[in-house]
């Protein structure tokens, strides 16, 4: 019986990478611009109005002895809900942006051994299209998936793409927000013995039209507004694409075991600032068991006294009504 593969499609190959600006490459083949009369390329970064197109090339080198066939498409881009990366859509997702709007001659190219292919493109923006950066890539997929050594039920399908940052004219507004911050305490059952932690996890939201380079700040204030902690946060996206949400957490080592405790995020980018609040009660488990059983002990003997109490003390009696006693009269005649 033919075994089921689950097919995996790891565009993020060559795109996720927030190292120096280079060609996309997966050490087989590699996907980038057309080199200009100047200096190399890393991405495409285009630039037009509404009802514009825009030509360039993409250049697909074969980094192996063999000839390879790849699926050549174009697709929009987002960033991942794990850490923020960059990413491109599978060619049977809609395509928004530069994915709709790309045009490519051919849908396979066959590159041999060693050699590169150039491939011109067209970017069509429509008249209607909205103001603002429409982020993607150029991708060559090898269509062929990859079992590894057949001991488990996954197929793999490699691609790597050249990005295009693509920017439409028009208004443009950049704006960032921080959205359902939380945070998560965990502390020793006795206090001293062992570290107290907390996670405080929020969600970085991009609602503008333009893409942000994100900075966090995170600060956590005690009682009376004491300071306990200031931090950078580098666990971030270094792009944040428009319309995106990224989900993050950042881990606080000695988290205070006693006290009230506000954090605030503080999100920053260009002509933007955003920031959000959440509080949490350190309060030991320890204590924290005293004070519920001491709590509960209090109401049991309260209510055992209430209903010990006679049923006669309830309320206050009302002394008896008296009337006066009728006169006598002497008898006749006496």
């Amino acid at each position: 019986m033919r075994k089921p593969y689950v097919l995996l499609l790891p565009l993020l190959l060559g795109l996720l990478s927030a190292a120096p600006a280079r060609a996309a490459d997966n050490g087989s083949w590699s996907v980038h611009p057309l080199s200009s009369a100047v200096a190399a390329r890393p991405y495409f970064y285009v630039s037009a109005d509404p009802g514009q197109t825009v030509e360039d090339k993409v250049v697909v080198a074969n980094k192996t002895g063999k000839p390879l066939t790849f699926r050549l498409y174009a697709a929009d881009a987002y960033n991942t809900a794990r850490d923020g990366g960059f990413a491109v859509k599978s060619p049977g997702e809609r395509m928004r942006g530069v994915g709709a709007w790309a045009e490519l001659p051919k849908e396979r190219v066959t590159v041999p051994g060693h050699r590169t292919v150039t491939v011109p493109f067209t970017i069509k923006v429509p008249r209607g299209a909205e103001p603002g950066d429409h982020p993607g890539a150029i991708v060559a997929l090898d269509e062929r998936i990859d079992r590894g050594d057949g001991s488990v039920a996954l197929g793999v399908q490699r691609a790597v793409g050249a990005r295009v940052y693509l920017t439409v004219g028009g208004p443009t507004l950049p704006a960032l927000a921080v959205e359902n911050v939380h945070v998560s305490h965990h502390q020793p059952l006795v206090p001293g013995l062992g570290a107290s932690t907390a996670t405080i996890s929020y969600t970085l939201h991009n609602t503008g039209n333009v893409t942000l380079e994100p900075k966090v700040e995170l600060r956590a204030s005690g009682l009376f507004g004491r300071t306990l902690l200031t931090r950078d946060l580098k666990k971030i996206p270094s792009q944040l694409l428009p319309g995106q949400r990224v989900h993050l957490t950042e881990r606080w080592k000695g988290a205070p075991q006693l006290d009230w405790t506000d954090v605030e995020l503080t999100a920053t980018a260009r002509n933007t600032k955003e920031s959000a609040t959440a509080s949490f009660v350190a309060v030991p488990w320890l204590v924290a068991g005293v004070l519920a059983s001491g709590i509960a002990i209090a109401g049991w003997l309260l209510i055992r006294r209430r209903r010990r109490r006679p049923k006669g003390a309830r309320g206050t009696a009302r002394p008896a009504r008296t009337h006066p006693h009728p006169k006598v009269g002497r008898p006749a005649g006496g």
